[in-house]
């Protein structure tokens, strides 16, 4: 029988408790002062002590910016090959899921795909005609919903013009990519989503080992490993990985910034006048509303962990989010000031597994910022909007932007 009609971001969201949980943070601060590691779950630390499916006895949190950083950075004791079961059915063998030597040897494949050069390209020829289409469609309207019109469709677009699919492959590669992570949700539509963007890529990549292109399909295609060419399955491993992970944290990230900015006026308006404010400002957007609050590792051996013994095989849940509001490191840590004094911060993790993507995420937002303060004069949060706000669990973003500026 066919699914029932459904909206997979919608059930996606609710089940990361998008509209539930509004602020976990004074929570995470309370337990945080008892100490940086508890043998516990994020849902457990809120109150909620129903244990997920799946969710192993010997689980613990780490919940300190000095402990978030110790586990990231011990890339020997504290494993990801955890990620091969809870994700690996979906996405296969991908870097999410590898430990050393085997995720630098792969890593350093893909690496030059994102690095300078690459990205200067991207922006001119993708990020900012994407931007600039999404706007043009609701310039001229004075109000918009930024969150379903721009932060929420555009990064998804980007990531599928890097790859290089057709547009009219969007919409299924967009529900598919939310799908894949839903794996918890609903395994048999997780696994679909699989099957479904393997047959996608697999059409696109018999065309490029034909034709290459200047797109990151050709770059996969051609990539040798010990000079053998990847195999198809290693590609569609990690294209699988790259498109919910480019797209969600991007649509998150960005929508959180501007939250902040439209809750702080003068910092918009500080930020709208010169733009060299702009990179330290997308990182306190990132440490304030990190858009993934935590990720999971695996203890190789037993481990003292700030005074906690963890035994080998624990499930280790590395909260970011939590990581990023520590007063022992930020002072004051839950005002969103974009211009307090800069220190690093945890939302693309740390060590050898910081996020391959992020500085497209910078580069995206970037471009996405200066483009609505460019065309969209007087931008300001709709003051008739009714309670906007940012939550989630998990993943964590507001669910509507509405904003009004003077038309074009």
């Amino acid at each position: 029988m066919a699914d029932a009609p459904y909206d997979p971001f919608e059930e996606f969201n609710r089940a990361q408790a998008i509209g539930v949980v509004r602020d976990p943070y004074p929570r995470l601060a309370e337990v945080r002062r008892e100490g940086g590691v508890h043998k516990m779950t994020l849902r457990e630390i809120m109150g909620d002590l129903t244990r997920q499916p799946g969710t192993p006895d010997d689980s613990y949190s780490a919940i300190s910016h000095e402990t978030v950083s110790r586990v990231l950075v011990d890339g020997e004791t504290f494993s990801s090959s955890g990620y091969a079961r809870s994700m690996g059915p979906v996405m296969g063998h991908t870097i999410l899921e590898m430990d050393e030597p085997e995720h630098s040897r792969y890593r350093g494949l893909i690496q030059k795909a994102f690095g300078k050069r690459a990205l200067d390209r991207w922006q001119l020829e993708l990020v900012e005609p994407i931007v600039n289409r999404m706007i043009d469609r609701f310039a001229a309207r004075g109000r918009a919903d930024l969150v379903r019109e721009l932060t929420f469709p555009f990064p998804v677009s980007v990531i599928a013009g890097m790859i290089g699919l057709d547009e009219a492959d969007l919409p299924d590669f967009h529900r598919m990519a939310v799908e894949l992570i839903s794996i918890t949700i609903d395994p048999m539509r997780g696994i679909r989503a699989s099957q479904g963007l393997r047959e996608l890529f697999a059409r696109v990549l018999a065309e490029r080992r034909k034709a290459p292109r200047d797109d990151l399909m050709s770059v996969l295609a051609a990539a040798e490993l010990d000079g053998t060419r990847l195999d198809d399955e290693a590609i569609y491993a990690f294209l699988r990985l790259l498109a919910p992970a480019g797209a969600e944290t991007t649509y998150r990230s960005s929508s959180n910034l501007l939250f902040g900015l439209f809750q702080h006026p003068d910092q918009l308006d500080a930020l709208r006048a010169n733009r060299a404010l702009m990179p330290q400002a997308i990182e306190e957007g990132l440490r304030w509303e990190a858009p993934l609050l935590g990720i999971v590792r695996t203890t190789t051996r037993e481990i003292e962990l700030d005074g906690v013994v963890l035994p080998a095989g624990a499930t280790v849940n590395v909260n970011l989010g939590a990581a990023n509001r520590d007063e022992s490191r930020y002072p004051n840590p839950e005002a969103f000031d974009i211009f307090r004094t800069p220190k690093t911060n945890m939302a693309f993790a740390s060590g050898a597994h910081r996020c391959l993507g992020l500085h497209l995420a910078r580069m995206e937002t970037t471009v996405a910022l200066n483009a609505l303060f460019d065309r969209l004069p007087n931008l300001r949060l709709d003051p008739a909007a009714e309670d906007v706000h940012i939550s989630g669990l998990t993943f964590r973003s507001p669910l509507t932007l509405p904003v009004l500026f003077d038309p074009a």
